[in-house]
């Protein structure tokens, strides 16, 4: 493969964070599809290493969680019983977004498990300064969980939505319209709570985010993952863009910038200078 310039891999990546497939992507930069994966896969290790270094002692507040959904290969109910279940199937992300600054923490792509949702937690109270206030949806993994990792020494509540059918259930196309949540249910864990920000609206409308400027998360299309390496690093790359070169609309500023992490909002030719030389830089 031909080496490619600055210049050129910012064009990629440019086109990949604003919601472009691989193949998309390879039709308006003219390079190859092996290319762009491997670029693909060499920022995304690049920007896992550069925020876990960065993303520690966060002064948080509060911390919303949540998961979102997607899949590598096939969905879990279309796996053949003798294929092999590691890797392909469904896949979850799970995601701890500081509502006040709109950073986001910390991120696991994995399963939907509560050994998953140790990790996730382990890693979240391992970048905190200090007692936060958290909000998670009701599922089960969680609670021992957060438990587990932070103890006592936090002020912990779930938000449960219930939802119904669509208003316009009696339609064949309310199949696509979106459920009508027709009872939220807050209840206290552990601490003490504030009930006026027990809440995981910020958190799922960065579900959207992720679902617009990744291809690989859209619904109904043939752009999902093909390899769990390659969604691991696109999540990867849209979190490092999300965090230090994305201008949040509200805040006017870099979620990272309003975090105290950065001076100003990064352009994507600084996301690329993080690969160095760019040859053969991968990590575990």
């Amino acid at each position: 493969m031909n080496r490619l310039n600055t210049a050129e891999r910012s064009q990629i990546i440019r086109c990949l964070v604003e919601g472009n497939s691989i193949r998309a992507t390879h039709r308006l930069t003219g390079r190859s599809l092996e290319s762009i994966l491997k670029l693909l896969c060499e920022i995304g290790d690049a920007s896992l290493a550069y925020q876990d270094g960065v993303l520690r002692n966060l002064p948080c507040q509060r911390i919303q969680c949540d998961e979102i959904w997607s899949y590598v290969g096939c969905k879990e109910q279309h796996l053949q019983p003798d294929e092999q279940k590691k890797g392909r199937g469904d896949v979850w992300t799970w995601t701890a977004l500081d509502p006040d600054t709109k950073l986001m923490v910390c991120w696991h792509v994995g399963l939907r498990e509560y050994a998953d949702a140790a990790m996730f937690m382990e890693d979240l109270a391992s970048r905190l300064a200090g007692r936060v206030q958290l909000t998670t949806d009701g599922h089960r993994s969680y609670r021992t969980a957060v438990h587990d990792a932070f103890g006592h020494e936090i002020d912990y509540g779930t938000e449960v939505k219930v939802y119904g059918q669509p208003l316009d259930s009696g339609r064949i196309e309310a199949r696509y319209s979106p459920s009508r949540c027709k009872e939220v249910k807050r209840d206290v864990v552990c601490g003490s709570p504030d009930p006026a920000h027990i809440s995981t609206s910020f958190n799922e409308r960065h579900n959207l985010t992720m679902r617009m400027q990744m291809r690989r998360f859209t619904r109904l299309t043939n752009a999902f993952s093909k390899k769990f390496l390659n969604h691991r690093a696109a999540v990867n790359l849209h979190m490092m863009h999300y965090n230090f070169c994305r201008m949040h609309q509200t805040l006017r500023v870099a979620p990272a910038m309003e975090a105290g992490l950065a001076r100003h909002v990064w352009s994507v030719d600084e996301i690329v200078r993080l690969l160095g030389d760019g040859e053969g830089r991968r990590s575990a």
